[in-house]
């Protein structure tokens, strides 16, 4: 199983050696940003966010969101309040103290202990290529994890590189995994989720990996 050889030293030396800046969060494909925050958008507002003034949910949380690219470009549009789950200081640094923005945890996904409560609950989850650094029983535990913290009309999102055969594909440079359409669909299952939309990004270069997002909500 590609998921075994991961490693989170080696994904954490990888991720520190990188720049702070758009060019180094998109491994070289600066431009790609704003098609994908274009669609992104655009899917929301396919789900009743955004879209409109004051189409605004209460709150959202970032989840592996390096420099904020995610939080500047879209969810701050979106949401009242952001939070942030980024294991790179030096990344997350840049949205201190900025306007819109709550708590900053600096700790992998696989480590991240969100409050349960009613107040500090999501309407918003943002998971974006960053799920290729958790195993498959780590995902599966994450995404749990996430219901728990999910408000009624909540919900999940993940967009992540799709490979483009059955098997997923381990990356020796940062200790990553990019999973196929059907491993991860068995993984939302296990989890517990169901989806309630998907689309594959358009406008991409067709040298990369094809863009994948899903809505999920918790299963009946």
């Amino acid at each position: 199983m590609a998921d075994t050889q991961i490693n989170h030293q080696d994904a954490l030396d990888y991720w520190q050696s990188i720049d702070a800046d758009v060019n180094g969060m998109l491994g070289g494909f600066p431009y790609i940003s704003k098609v994908d925050l274009q669609g992104s958008k655009n899917f929301l507002a396919k789900l009743g966010i955004g879209g409109k003034v004051g189409d605004k949910v209460k709150r959202a949380v970032d989840c592996g969101a390096g420099i904020g690219r995610i939080t500047e470009g879209l969810l701050l549009g979106v949401a009242e309040r952001v939070d942030i789950v980024e294991p790179v200081a030096k990344f997350s640094d840049n949205l201190k103290g900025k306007s819109g923005v709550g708590e900053i945890f600096n700790v992998g996904l696989e480590a991240w202990e969100p409050q349960e409560s009613g107040e500090s609950k999501y309407d918003l989850i943002w998971n974006q290529w960053c799920l290729g650094h958790l195993t498959d029983d780590q995902l599966t535990t994450y995404l749990k994890k996430c219901q728990k913290v999910l408000t009624t009309e909540g919900l999940i999102i993940v967009k992540e590189n799709m490979c483009t055969g059955d098997e997923d594909v381990f990356d020796e440079l940062d200790s990553s995994v990019t999973r196929c359409d059907q491993n991860l669909r068995d993984i939302f299952d296990k989890a517990g989720l169901k989806i309630k939309k998907t689309e594959i990004q358009k406008g991409l270069p067709k040298e990369l990996y094809p863009v994948r997002t899903y809505a999920l909500v918790p299963g009946s």
